[in-house]
């Protein structure tokens, strides 16, 4: 990926973005995401070549800057949290398109990640029903969703899904959590009490 319009066409390609020049300079476009209109890519030139300003995890920061040499620290942007990736032809095109993917996860509105931060306010020796979390992530019909995400869950260690029971307080299946019992002994280490494989929600629910 050498071209502005390469990565223009790819970051459009995520739903509900849109491309935008804010600044009246046709050098600096922007991708946008509707929901919230924050944008994950910007595209200018810069020394002869295309550079794109691209949102990044902390964590993953430094790992790409240290990959490869033409990803710097944001131009012009907080250095903490973007990264400026040069297209110089000497970064793959699926890595290129992975740190883009990665700016849109950031700030994307997705119901996973709305999922996942009401989990994570589920207090220690408290349990939520999938109903319950579906409602705290702000739409009560995504029930369903809730199970799926939580299938998903990328950080156990943060995201405490073993708090999530169904709406008769029963545990997930035996295996959901890592083998037979394993959410039994992870909320009765939180101090609930699990008596064959349910949870009273009326003295644990939230």
């Amino acid at each position: 990926m050498k071209s502005r319009e390469e990565a223009l066409k790819y970051g459009l390609s995520f739903k509900g973005s849109y491309q935008e020049a804010p600044f009246h300079d046709p050098n600096w476009q922007l991708v946008r995401y509707k929901a919230n209109k924050k944008a994950f890519l910007w595209t200018y030139e810069k020394d002869g070549f295309i550079n794109l300003n691209v949102k990044t995890d902390p964590e993953w920061r430094d790992f790409w800057r240290g990959r490869y040499e033409a990803v710097k620290p944001g131009y012009h942007q907080n250095k903490e949290h973007w990264n400026t990736i040069v297209l110089d032809g000497s970064i793959p095109d699926e890595e290129i398109k992975r740190m883009i993917a990665e700016s849109y996860d950031l700030i994307a509105d997705s119901p996973s990640k709305r999922i996942y931060e009401a989990v994570k306010k589920i207090p220690k020796g408290k349990v939520a029903t999938y109903g319950k979390v579906a409602e705290m992530a702000g739409d009560k019909k995504m029930a369903r969703a809730v199970g799926n995400a939580l299938h998903k869950n990328p950080d156990p260690d943060s995201i405490p899904c073993y708090r999530v029971v169904n709406s008769k307080g029963e545990l997930a299946g035996e295996f959901a959590f890592g083998g037979k019992g394993a959410q039994a002994k992870l909320l009765m280490a939180d101090g609930i009490e699990v008596i064959d494989g349910k949870v009273d929600l009326k003295k644990y629910g939230i």
